[in-house]
């Protein structure tokens, strides 16, 4: 297949003679398309993905459709989101190697890549967490990704011809941008028209909610911070169902909302899910008590937020050659408490917009169109109702109290208390 032929989606009976001569994917598998075993396996929410296993192995091809998968044709979408995804995993690669799957080829026309099969033990984070499974390096794994990733693609690294270039590029993902800006920071205080909730049991609180003219102000204001604070290249969608787990491996997937935003997002929308994975515990207490869990869950966000925080300074330290926060203007004068003052400055808002961040994002996963399987797998409506509901009145406190909590202790403390009323 060349990218000069007109798009065409693949199925499992035409992918092996289309990609039957492709060398990127012929050399990991075998080129015997006869032996080839295809399988669909996407079960998200825009694109198709392929496993293509042959005598010799495995690779994934992936491959954007034109239109929102879950919606339909009714919802049309362009292609081009493949090329942000391609683009934002070479750049994840190159600034936090090993964090992503292996590349080996991208055809822009057909809109697809062809990457490394993260094969079992792997599982998506999203599963194993409703399994109840903890696993003791994904904070490091996560904290360590996003310090790097963000703190790399910043004018607190990169050279400044460089980063706006790459911002000229990423710009042009509208559409992607258009999504967040809409089934995130919007559609959940009002009757969107995809919205859904479980219902009756939330209609009173969902009432509330958009009745809330503190909420509405701060989501917004939060919606202005995301459109205009173009800091760093982020990952755009990076929750439980954007990374790949084994015991002790992490891998961050799926990208293709990459763009340059706020540093604050990508780790306010990963803390926010677990922070509601911690709140749908309870509705997966079949084979026993979720207390272990639940604890491990509050401790895996503070380790997160304290290893984010810690290799974030040490690169500031060692890797700060951008435009800003020059050394010039204190180390190299002798001044390293200024240099640290500012790293404290800088510290403390991504803290204080993450907790913004987190709280809509919490919010859009239970009254939007895209929920979580955290709240959605549990069958019993009255018990999931009640665990979305302490969900939903967490993420209101963190959103528009921010500028007022101070540690991620209080933020825990918090959500543990909420999670032992009795009475909600």
């Amino acid at each position: 297949m060349t990218g000069n032929k007109p798009f065409e989606a693949l199925s499992v009976e035409t992918l092996p003679k289309r990609l039957g001569e492709n060398e990127a994917l012929t050399e990991r598998i075998g080129k015997d398309i006869s032996r080839w075993k295809v399988r669909e396996v996407g079960d998200g929410n825009l694109n198709l993905v392929f496993i293509v296993e042959g005598d010799k192995g495995a690779a994934v091809v992936k491959q954007a459709l034109p239109y929102v998968r879950l919606v339909g044709d009714s919802w049309p979408l362009p292609l081009k989101r493949s090329f942000f995804e391609y683009h934002a995993l070479t750049r994840q690669q190159a600034r936090a190697p090993g964090s992503v799957p292996a590349i080996y080829h991208f055809d822009e026309t057909q809109a697809l890549i062809v990457m490394e099969y993260l094969s079992p033990p792997y599982i998506i984070l999203r599963r194993a967490l409703i399994d109840g499974r903890e696993l003791p390096n994904l904070a490091r794994d996560i904290g360590l990704f996003m310090a790097r990733t963000l703190f790399r693609g910043s004018d607190l690294s990169m050279v400044a011809r460089e980063r706006k270039a790459d911002l000229a590029l990423f710009a042009d993902n509208v559409e992607l941008c258009d999504i967040t800006e809409n089934l995130v920071f919007s559609d959940p205080y009002f009757d969107a028209r995809m919205n859904r909730h479980t219902s009756p049991q939330l209609d009173g609180l969902v009432a509330e909610l958009r009745a809330d003219r503190d909420l509405k102000v701060e989501a917004q204001r939060l919606k202005h911070l995301f459109a205009a604070n173009a800091e760093t290249l982020l990952h755009g969608d990076l929750h439980s169902g954007s990374i790949m787990v084994t015991d002790t491996e992490t891998r961050m997937i799926d990208p293709e909302f990459a763009f340059y935003g706020p540093i604050a997002f990508d780790v306010g929308m990963l803390l926010a899910n677990f922070w509601m994975a911690f709140f749908s515990q309870r509705g997966h207490e079949e084979n026993g008590s979720r207390d272990s869990m639940r604890a491990y869950l509050l401790k895996v966000t503070a380790e997160t937020w304290a290893v984010f925080r810690a290799e974030f300074s040490h690169l500031w330290r060692t890797e700060r050659t951008g435009m800003l926060y020059q050394r010039s203007l204190f180390e190299d004068q002798g001044d390293r408490l200024g240099a640290e003052q500012a790293l404290d400055h800088m510290l403390s808002g991504i803290w204080t917009d993450l907790l913004g961040f987190a709280g809509i994002e919490v919010h859009r996963r239970i009254l939007g169109l895209a929920h979580n399987a955290d709240f959605e797998t549990i069958a019993d409506q009255d018990l999931r109702a009640k665990c979305e509901t302490k969900a939903l009145r967490f993420g209101r406190h963190i959103a528009v109290n921010r500028r007022q909590i101070h540690s991620i202790d209080e933020v825990n403390t918090l959500a543990a208390l909420i999670e032992q009323e009795s009475r909600i």
